[in-house]
């Protein structure tokens, strides 16, 4: 499959083009229209392998969660820990939230692990061969005229080695397949409503509650950091980068 590195690289950009309003065919319904009000986003990137890969830095899975695309949290099949990346993350949620996390992604680790082997066999693809399996979930607000955010979309896709797999379309409450082979999934899918019921009330409600807990945890260290910086440096020299 070429450089690895490179691919995880180009498959992540991939995802995030669609976050950001890719106007492909399959990926119509993500797209993020732009006008004159502020948006933010939360996601949820998950990438896994069918088997260990011998390069630095690429492990077998991975899983990582972005506000305003930038990361905010990690988690991978070596260290096996969810962790902050910002301080605000660290400072803000408690040790308890961290465990749950941890325990939640190596859920997900063995989930993907079961359903690589699954698309593999479904496929009539070789074992011997590296598969990467993805998922990106999230949500986008857009800040209304009293500056309160407003659910936009929700984002609810997976990728196999490089191509559209499946997504969820929020609006129509259905998941819709890029490719023949998610055929099965789709109506398997589309048959559990309580599985559609939770997607729609995750991305709509939940992720937006912790896009919105998330924002105010950031910005408040924002503000504080301009606090302080203004106290040694005059507060034209500071006002364009602190001003929210």
């Amino acid at each position: 499959m070429g450089d690895m590195a490179t691919i995880v690289y180009y498959l992540m950009e991939k995802l995030l083009e669609v976050q950001e309003g890719s106007r492909s065919e399959q990926a119509r319904w993500f797209q993020v229209s732009t006008d004159a009000r502020e948006k933010h986003s939360l996601t949820y990137i998950y990438t896994a392998f069918s088997r260990p890969v011998e390069l630095p830095g690429i492990h077998e899975f991975t899983a990582m969660g972005l506000l305003d695309n930038r990361m905010i949290d990690y988690y991978d099949s070596t260290v096996q820990r969810k962790i902050p990346k910002q301080d605000w993350m660290k400072e803000r949620l408690n040790q308890e939230y961290w465990d749950k996390g941890t325990q939640s992604r190596q859920s997900k680790q063995q989930w993907f692990k079961v359903n690589i082997d699954i698309l593999i066999n479904r496929m009539r693809q070789t074992s011997n061969e590296t598969h990467i399996l993805q998922w990106m979930h999230g949500c986008v607000g857009e800040e209304d005229e009293n500056g309160n955010l407003q659910f936009v979309r929700g984002m609810d896709m997976y990728n196999y080695d490089g191509d559209d797999f499946l997504g969820f379309d929020d609006e129509h409450q259905v998941w819709v397949a890029a490719a023949d082979a998610a055929l099965p999934t789709k109506r398997k899918w589309d048959d559990v409503t309580a599985l559609k019921d939770y997607t729609k009330g995750y991305l709509e409600k939940e992720c937006m509650e912790w896009l919105n807990t998330f924002l105010s945890y950031s910005q408040k260290q924002l503000r504080n950091a301009c606090m302080y910086k203004n106290t040694m440096w005059s507060y034209s020299k500071n006002k364009e980068n602190c001003m929210s």
